[in-house]
């Protein structure tokens, strides 16, 4: 999958993210969240993680994070995923 044009998913409130993407020529994930101390490392790895098995090599990925668990940040980062091939 390329992310071929700007794409965002997910919302600002409390146990939630919000996933920014836009082309790129090389990957770059930003992260930006309440509990980053504690998680940034596990974020990180489930972004990571979800990005592989699309095949994504290129973009950049921006997060900021509320406290979402796993299952949300897969769901917003998919999403964004597919908004941001369309075209």
């Amino acid at each position: 999958m390329e992310i071929r044009k700007k794409a965002q998913a997910g919302t600002m409130q409390s146990s939630d993210l919000m996933v920014f993407l836009e082309p790129a020529q090389t990957l770059r994930i930003d992260i930006e969240s309440t509990v980053k101390k504690q998680f940034e490392h596990l974020i990180r790895q489930q972004i990571e993680t979800v990005l592989e098995k699309h095949g994504v090599s290129a973009g950049l990925v921006r997060v900021t994070d509320r406290g979402a668990l796993d299952y949300a940040i897969v769901a917003r980062l998919e999403t964004a995923l597919q908004r941001a091939a369309e075209g």
